[in-house]
């Protein structure tokens, strides 16, 4: 069953109106800095002491989190600004009072519990499910035939999850009317700030996360610990967190394998699309005692990940590759080889088409978040034994 519709009466005279809130409903308000009494001590007092202590991150560089005296926490998002997370508990008015009217601009307002989410970003979703809180998100910005993971499938086929736009083009009559309390976006919504801003001015925050900016796989997984602090789960994302580093330790220990690995695919026009160096993909090759081709000298840092060779350019440097992993994530997942030689015949003189190592990613790979320590895992098998059997891999198969 779909969640109560809490401001369903007001939002349809808001949309009738064609008005949007005021200022007064912004989540970035600016309101009595002054404490109810016997509420504990004042955000004003607390907010600029110095934190209590401080999220100890062992690989993410796209945020961090200090927390403060009475529950409060302040997430600050690398070029996407901060977010103060108020304590649970207590009535609206209650915890609005405690924004202090000098509180910096930049800084939106989040309150416990946050369980009325319009997610757009759907590498966040497996936090989520890996949290056992995929039932905050009640409205998703891919409907069911996008999603790879069963947890979303399921809930919007339910109707507990409805589909409420892409993040470019959002239902915001129904993002309204599900009392969505917060929008996280990825960072495409920079590319529709106009959508951005229209959320904001009708009182929704959002946030836009960056995971997808780390450089580290293990970075990208420790965002789960960012939404275990919005969700009120830190310490559970802390302990999953753990476990996958846990699960990693032997294969620090192991000497690399000294086997070379592309991983790429083929274009509609024709290009070869490949990682760069320093992607975080390049990066779990090379976790797994795999070295990465085409060895490609570094470029200027910017948002793109990949980059396109001409088809001779990847024959050249990548002819003798131990292994090819094809990537799924675009063009779709191939069953056989066959199907490999199709996307260009220059593909057969490959060393590993000739020995028959090659391989696909699945589609569930990039939506599966805490998965990539399994990926790094599995790679590790396909690096180091004889006969890597292809049939216990959940996010890498064999084509034949």
């Amino acid at each position: 069953m779909r969640r109560p519709r809490r401001r369903a009466a007001f939002v349809r005279m808001v949309c009738l109106a064609g008005l949007c809130l005021a200022a007064a409903g912004c989540s970035r308000t600016a309101v009595s800095g002054s404490t109810p009494a016997g509420s504990g001590p004042s955000l004003q007092a607390v907010l600029w002491e110095k934190p209590v202590s401080s999220m100890e991150l062992s690989y993410a560089d796209q945020f961090s989190v200090d927390h403060y005296q009475g529950g409060y926490d302040l997430i600050t998002i690398k070029e996407g600004g901060r977010f103060l997370v108020l304590p649970e508990g207590g009535d609206a008015e209650t915890a609005s009072s405690l924004v202090p009217e000098e509180l910096p601009k930049d800084i939106t307002v989040l309150r416990r519990p946050l369980d009325h989410i319009y997610l757009a970003a759907t590498s966040a979703m497996d936090f989520f499910s890996g949290l056992d809180a995929v039932d905050r998100v009640t409205l998703s910005g891919t409907d069911v035939s996008g999603w790879y993971l069963d947890a979303p499938k399921e809930a919007l086929k339910a109707g507990s999850m409805v589909y409420a736009g892409k993040y470019n083009t959002p239902d915001y009559e129904l993002i309204l009317s599900e009392g969505c309390d917060l929008a996280i976006e990825s960072t495409m919504i920079y590319h529709a700030p106009e959508v951005k801003e229209q959320l904001e001015k009708l009182g929704i925050p959002v946030l836009a996360e960056r995971s997808s900016y780390e450089s580290s796989p293990l970075g990208r997984m420790e965002w789960i610990r960012l939404y275990g602090v919005l969700l009120g789960k830190e310490e559970e994302a802390k302990a999953l967190f753990d476990r996958e580093l846990q699960a990693l330790e032997p294969l620090k220990e192991q000497s690399p394998s000294q086997k070379t690995a592309a991983f790429f695919y083929v274009t509609s026009k024709g290009y070869v699309n490949v990682r760069k160096p320093g992607d975080y993909v390049t990066r779990m090759i090379q976790m797994a005692g795999g070295e990465y081709l085409p060895r490609l000298a570094p470029e200027e840092e910017n948002a793109l990940s990949t980059m396109n060779l001409q088809m001779e350019a990847f024959y050249s440097a990548c002819k003798d590759a131990d292994v090819l992993i094809y990537n799924s994530t675009i063009d779709g997942e191939l069953s056989s080889v066959a199907e490999l030689l199709g996307k260009s015949p220059l593909l057969a003189d490959f060393k590993a088409v000739r020995e028959g190592n090659v391989w696909c990613t699945g589609k569930n790979l990039f939506q599966e978040t805490m998965g990539l320590g399994q990926m790094i895992r599995e790679l590790h098998q396909i690096f180091t034994e004889t006969a890597p059997d292809s049939s216990s891999m959940r996010y890498i198969h064999k084509l034949n």
